[in-house]
């Protein structure tokens, strides 16, 4: 049976791609709803709000705002339509929105899609838990385009919270981010964070543990912002039929389990 796939915010840049994706997997393009500054595709079969995409469709891709989750969420959930989330700076608000959307559908969220970034998450994490952080300083540095409005980037946070996990604390207890001015002298077990803008950039990442006598780095470079709308493609094939909870990359990817 071939699955209907909706996207919200089909006419920005990553929905064109998407589209080009769904096809390519040989799923059904259920329809779409435009991305307010997103160009005019009149081939597509846009659909006039969001709940009209989930009823339409089997699941839903959603790389649009942050402010737009708790309507999706609410929405997706009354049709009892499965969400792959790819949207970052949410906060609290919107993250409690997407858990109660939990409790009724299938939600997949990610910080990043690529394969490669999501194997980054996996090491970083056990990299942290060997090295110890009165030892070992971690810093996460993130380059975008000069478009991206939020920062740090889901992926640097996404960085973070894996190493955070790894040390067994929380993120937001030991982030350090922004740094500027006198602020003193770098607290022992915090993750710091630089956000660099400018240009195309796709996307850069780099987790840096740095000790007194040696330096280890993770990188990874996104040269083509199509490795995300394959990888979101490849989690909505997975995510139909699932029951409702949180999944996330490292289930489809099976990363979880071989590694």
């Amino acid at each position: 049976m071939t699955i209907r796939i909706g996207i919200a915010g089909v006419s920005g840049r990553m929905g064109r791609l998407l589209v080009e994706e769904v096809h390519r997997a040989g799923a059904l393009l259920a329809g779409g709803i435009r991305s307010p500054a997103g160009a005019a595709l009149p081939a597509l079969p846009l659909l006039p709000d969001i709940a009209a995409l989930a009823r339409a469709s089997e699941v839903v891709v959603d790389f649009t705002r942050a402010s737009a989750a708790p309507g999706h969420g609410a929405a997706l959930a009354a049709a009892g339509c499965g969400w792959v989330l790819g949207t970052s700076g949410l906060g609290a608000a919107e993250e409690a929105a997407i858990a109660a959307a939990a409790e009724r559908i299938p939600v997949l969220q990610a910080a990043n899609f690529s394969p490669g970034v999501n194997l980054m998450l996996v090491l970083a994490e056990r990299m942290a838990a060997a090295l110890p952080a009165g030892e070992y300083d971690a810093e996460i540095l993130e380059m975008h385009h000069r478009q991206k409005v939020d920062a740090p980037s889901g992926t640097a946070i996404g960085l973070g919270h894996a190493v955070a996990a790894g040390r067994g604390t929380i993120l937001e207890q030991v982030m350090e981010s922004g740094r500027h001015g006198d602020v003193g002298p770098r607290a022992t077990g915090g993750i710091g964070f630089a956000a660099l803008r400018g240009g195309q950039v796709v996307g850069e990442h780099m987790l840096l543990f740095a000790g007194a006598s040696e330096h280890l780095a993770l990188t990874h470079r996104a040269f083509d912002r199509r490795v995300y709308a394959t990888g979101a493609v490849q989690a909505a094939l997975w995510l139909n039929g699932r029951p409702p909870g949180r999944y996330s990359m490292r289930d489809v990817l099976g990363f979880a389990t071989r590694l």
